[in-house]
């Protein structure tokens, strides 16, 4: 695990302390495939929160970053994205300004934004459920989070971005 996930997990575990949130630790073998994760942490793949970083361009001059979190279950949709922006393009952004962007590696990106050039915007769905569970900016260790403490503390933006069909294995 790098310094910057180091970082990243103990900011997190020292944000959700300070706000009184309820969430438990999970420890497991590492992994970052939300389906394969969700089956070792031992819940429905679809109370995971899926984080994908996205890019919006606004015209020519102006790109938005934006940290989407859907089910586990389903795909982000991009086009919603682009029309909840007013974008003109829309993409996942590439690897190397993901991890920047999030702070940690692709497989432990947190449904949190701890960069002010990251937007964050959640399907309405992804609470639904009473807790969700995502990687703790790392691949051996989960917290489940209860979802209303989730929306209290990281404040997302809720809009319905979560595409429905579901590809083979829950991959987004």
């Amino acid at each position: 695990m790098s310094g910057d996930n180091t970082d990243r997990y103990r900011r997190l575990i020292a944000d959700l302390d300070a706000a009184q949130a309820r969430y438990r630790l999970i420890d497991h073998p590492p992994e970052g495939r939300t389906d394969l994760v969700s089956a070792l942490r031992g819940h429905d793949v679809a109370h995971a929160a899926k984080c994908l970083i996205v890019m919006v361009k606004i015209g020519k001059k102006q790109t938005r970053y934006v940290l989407a979190v859907v089910p586990g279950h389903a795909r982000v949709d991009l086009q919603a994205i682009k029309s909840v922006l007013g974008g003109s393009y829309v993409g996942v952004a590439g690897k190397d300004k993901a991890e920047e962007l999030a702070g940690s590696v692709s497989g432990t990106v947190l449904p949190f934004t701890y960069h002010p050039q990251l937007e964050l915007i959640a399907d309405p769905t992804l609470v639904e459920a009473p807790e969700l569970y995502f990687n703790a900016a790392r691949l051996d260790r989960s917290i489940a989070l209860a979802a209303d403490d989730y929306t209290r503390i990281a404040v997302p933006r809720l809009e319905s971005i979560a595409l429905a069909d579901v590809l083979p294995g829950g991959q987004a």
